[in-house]
């Protein structure tokens, strides 16, 4: 063959070779309550860009809660970016920092209310951008904060409802943003979805933790002193791993992403159960129950006089407010308990008849025969494998995580090196 068209030959060749690695990178949009007051996003930010170049990371979304905002993911960046010319050596799909920066965008700043959407945020525009994108490949969109751009997007833009593959970090997230839970749980039940509200857990809670795999053990020896992403990532938590959002990202590193009962790093899931939702109509006492991570929805009837220019908030455990909503003559107020023990709650309000009230309601796990039938209206969603085998301490499925806690962590370890090597 002639030495042109074998230099020809080759090229193509190295060309589909480059598209075939490009076809199998999963494609990322991450939303990141990052900045707020749990800083294990910071974590987990920085190992996901330390896993950039086998990614293809389309979109950085900073979402509700706290102070956090856009800003918190560009600081992230820029330690990143202190890092990048060593990370290179080891990979030329790095992303250019300049080409995160491009990628991250503003998403709520705060809750809509009570239909659970609002105003289209620059984040969930972006969602829908990427999603349209004319790609074969799924939009993994992973959720370490809240829901609402995902659902804001899914609001916009419903057709993209099946381009998308979505995990969610739930448990005190869904506690924050249960209206926009409950708008997609309600009005787009095909969705894909994983809800990990404890299977989470397993990445820093059980597993093997002695010597230099405990949580600050390890961050001590194999993160600490690692370039600028190593020092950064050590400052957070005093130096403790906790990377709760981090198993949305193993999960596409290491198992079967498309088959959530398959075991991988993310986690082992089961298709959820129905009658996650609790609805009562009057003030509620201990005998009163809902399920733990469900949604508890009260909907009691509104004083006299009392008018959508009123307000009032529920206010669970002294600090986490749920916003009233008037339909009708009906008041709503929507609540997920993250735990499983007796929550009190006490009104606050500008109509006296109505401020002071309160109550107690207990939220418990369900019993694992109500979770045996799957959804028959959700057929696509996932949750914590119930299984007493499967449980760490009272977090459900969390030894589906912490059982490859070795494998994760020194591959995690071998990641850091990079920063220095």
């Amino acid at each position: 063959m002639p030495r042109f068209f074998l230099s020809l030959f080759l090229a193509l060749m190295l060309t589909l070779a480059a598209n075939a690695v490009d076809t199998e990178r999963p494609r990322i949009l991450v939303t990141t309550d990052i900045g707020g007051t749990d800083p294990d996003d910071d974590q987990s930010m920085v190992h996901l860009l330390l896993y950039a170049d086998v990614l293809e990371l389309e979109g950085l979304v900073s979402s509700p809660y706290g102070p956090g905002r856009k800003k918190d993911i560009l600081e992230v960046i820029a330690e990143y970016e202190r890092d990048f010319a060593t990370l290179r050596k080891h990979s030329p799909r790095y992303p250019a920092p300049e080409a995160l920066r491009a990628i991250t965008k503003q998403g709520a700043l705060e809750s809509p209310g009570a239909a659970g959407f609002g105003s289209a945020t620059e984040g969930s525009e972006w969602i829908i951008h990427c999603a349209r994108r004319d790609d074969l490949r799924p939009l993994h969109v992973l959720v370490w904060g809240g829901l609402e751009d995902l659902a804001q997007a899914l609001h916009d833009a419903p057709d993209i409802l099946s381009k998308l593959r979505v995990y969610f970090i739930g448990g005190p997230n869904k506690m924050w943003c249960v209206d926009a839970y409950h708008y997609i749980e309600q009005r787009h039940p095909a969705l894909w979805i994983i809800e990990a509200n404890s299977t989470y857990r397993g990445w820093f809670v059980g597993g093997d933790q002695s010597g230099e795999w405990g949580n600050q053990a390890f961050v001590k020896r194999h993160i600490a002193g690692h370039g600028a992403l190593g020092d950064y990532f050590a400052t957070q938590l005093k130096g403790t791993i906790k990377m709760g959002d981090t198993p949305t990202v193993a999960w596409l590193l290491h198992g079967t992403p498309g088959h959530p009962t398959q075991p991988g790093w993310g986690g082992q899931f089961v298709r959820v159960w129905d009658h996650r939702h609790t609805i009562f109509n009057h003030h509620t006492n201990e005998a009163d129950k809902a399920e733990a991570f469900g949604v508890f929805e009260f909907a009691i009837p509104a004083p006299e006089g009392f008018t959508s220019q009123n307000q009032a908030t529920m206010v669970f455990d002294k600090r986490i407010p749920a916003n009233g909503a008037l339909e009708g003559q009906t008041l709503r107020f929507r609540f997920s308990p993250r735990d499983a023990k007796i929550w009190p709650y006490l009104i606050e309000s500008d109509f006296p008849a109505l401020h002071g009230q309160g109550g107690r309601f207990t939220a418990e796990l369900p019993p694992l025969e109500k979770t045996k039938p799957a959804s028959t209206t959700h057929p696509n969603w996932w949750i914590d494998d119930p299984s007493p085998e499967t449980t760490e301490g009272i977090h459900r499925g969390a030894k589906t995580v912490n059982r490859w806690r070795i494998d994760f962590l020194r591959d995690f370890a071998a990641r850091m090196d990079r920063c220095v090597r």
